[in-house]
């Protein structure tokens, strides 16, 4: 479907169960990276909106967090129901507002759906457990309470997946939210989920949504760091914002969970499939032009089989469609904004400037940047050294599986990694070598299911997102004991 077809549309914010406009009464253009054109008009939010979010979910925790699990089950089961209702709309804004390919869109709308019928179950979960103790006639108990309010600051480029995520774990475990989505995606990372949950009738006030302009997330951030009735934050993006929330936060003492940055490598070995290494290869490089946190950034080839994998993937990358994401066979979308495209411009040009070769793409064509393939890239550069947010990928060609292991883990980032073989006891071998939070084995890194530990390590982050394991992230451990009778004291 067009963009065009989509007229551009005024928006409020969820603050307490209304929609409302920004308290400074101003608003913000939401563009099509592809077109340019303006597809709606949002309200540019300030430090007072996000205040008066963080009290409504304040407000609401106290009901929200006593609510009966059965109860918020249903809610969530209905906001699943209202989600595949309502896909066919929620695709076609993933395409208009973030460049999102068909593909990569089906995959958000998969994984969302899932997270929601995920997070139903999970309000059943065990609170806490018996524990043993030496006090006579005492019954001990640890168990967990929902923290309160949490904040939840989501990307752009996995739009509905990322902010679905901050926010879906926290509310089943009874907490409520304030959820910042990116100035990029308002509406399909912030405002769509809005609609949904007040359609499944969660209660007002239990999520918030406040919304901001293009360079004034700082603000907005900034109070919900320092007020002091949020109790938790998630943030996922790049590192550099992530170490600046986490200092900020230390300093009032909060608890964080961060997912960053990755230069993530796959290792291809002698021994892996050809077919599968190039097909794998292309997927984790170039869905979503590039642009998701664990897209393969460096391959490391055996020289073996080097000269057969670096021809076929030259050809396969020079291959894929790019343009319209609107358009069924389109790969290769728009990036997300005019600097993204420019710095990945810049960052291949420096390295080829630096010695690097490009066997395939490396010229942009209007907002899009073909998929890439580049060797002998100086380990200086920015490209190398950074992570590139775009459909660029290099390959390095190694002499063992032990330089490949020591060179994945020079990087600064751990986030995720791939290994290919034909030996899967080889492989479980080199993963237990590798330093990332996670690691595939015959498979490319981007890989993600609503259950599982998503994190990183090092410069990738701390904590770990999924359904499975939020309960460390967003509740508090409280030790409680009960005396069958009275105890003996020395004074």
């Amino acid at each position: 479907m067009p963009s065009q077809l989509i007229a551009p549309r005024e928006f409020r914010q969820s603050i307490a169960g209304d929609w409302v406009e920004a308290g400074g009464g101003r608003t913000f253009d939401d563009h099509d990276p592809w077109s340019g054109e303006v597809i709606a008009r949002m309200p540019a939010g300030d430090s007072g909106d996000a205040r008066l979010a963080i009290e409504a979910a304040h407000e609401a925790f106290a009901t929200w967090s006593r609510s009966a699990p059965g109860e918020r089950q249903m809610i969530f089961l209905r906001a699943a129901d209202i989600l595949q209702r309502r896909s066919a709309e929620v695709l076609h804004w993933l395409a208009t507002e973030t460049g999102c390919g068909h593909a990569f869109g089906q995959i958000q709308l998969e994984f969302a759906l899932s997270l929601l019928r995920q997070a139903a179950g999970a309000v059943y979960t065990p609170v806490g457990q018996v524990m043993p103790t030496d006090r006579p006639g005492a019954f001990a108990m640890a168990v967990r309470r929902p923290v309160g309010v949490v904040a939840a600051i989501a990307p752009w480029n996995a739009a509905l997946v990322l902010s679905g995520r901050a926010i879906a774990a926290p509310l089943a475990l009874g907490n409520t939210v304030v959820l910042k989505p990116s100035e990029e995606s308002p509406w399909v990372g912030g405002l769509v989920w809005a609609e949904i949950f007040e359609e499944a009738g969660l209660p007002p006030g239990v999520l918030n949504v406040v919304t901001h302009a293009p360079g004034e997330a700082g603000a907005i951030g900034a109070e919900l760091i320092a007020h002091p009735r949020v109790r938790r934050i998630n943030f996922t993006g790049s590192t550099a914002t992530g170490r600046r929330l986490a200092e900020a936060a230390g300093r009032h003492l909060k608890r964080v969970v961060l997912e960053l940055g990755g230069q993530n490598p796959l290792i291809v070995l002698a021994d892996a499939d050809l077919d599968h290494a190039v097909d794998a290869a292309a997927y984790g490089a170039f869905l979503h032009q590039g642009q998701i946190c664990m897209c393969a950034r460096r391959i490391f080839v055996e020289r073996p089989l080097a000269a057969d994998f670096l021809d076929r993937f030259a050809v396969k990358t020079a291959g894929l469609a790019f343009g319209d994401p609107h358009e069924l066979d389109t790969v290769i979308g728009p990036l997300i904004n005019q600097y993204a495209l420019a710095t990945v411009v810049r960052r291949v040009e420096d390295a080829v400037a630096g010695g690097a070769r490009i066997l395939a793409g490396g010229t942009a064509s209007g907002p899009c940047y073909p998929a890439t393939l580049i060797v002998d890239v100086p380990p200086e550069s920015e490209l190398a050294q950074e992570e590139t947010f775009g459909p660029v990928v290099m390959v390095d060609i190694v002499d063992s599986a032990d330089e490949a292991v020591q060179r994945a883990n020079e990087s600064s980032f751990g986030l995720t990694a791939g290994v290919l073989t034909g030996d899967q006891e080889r492989g479980l071998a080199i993963a237990d070598r590798l330093e990332a939070g996670i690691i595939h084995i015959n498979d490319q890194p981007i890989q993600d299911e609503p259950q599982m530990p998503f994190g990183g390590v090092k410069d990738s982050g701390w904590g770990r997102f999924g359904v499975t394991f939020a309960a460390e992230e967003f509740t508090e451990m409280h030790w409680l004991t009960v005396k069958s009778g009275p105890r003996e004291f020395p004074f």
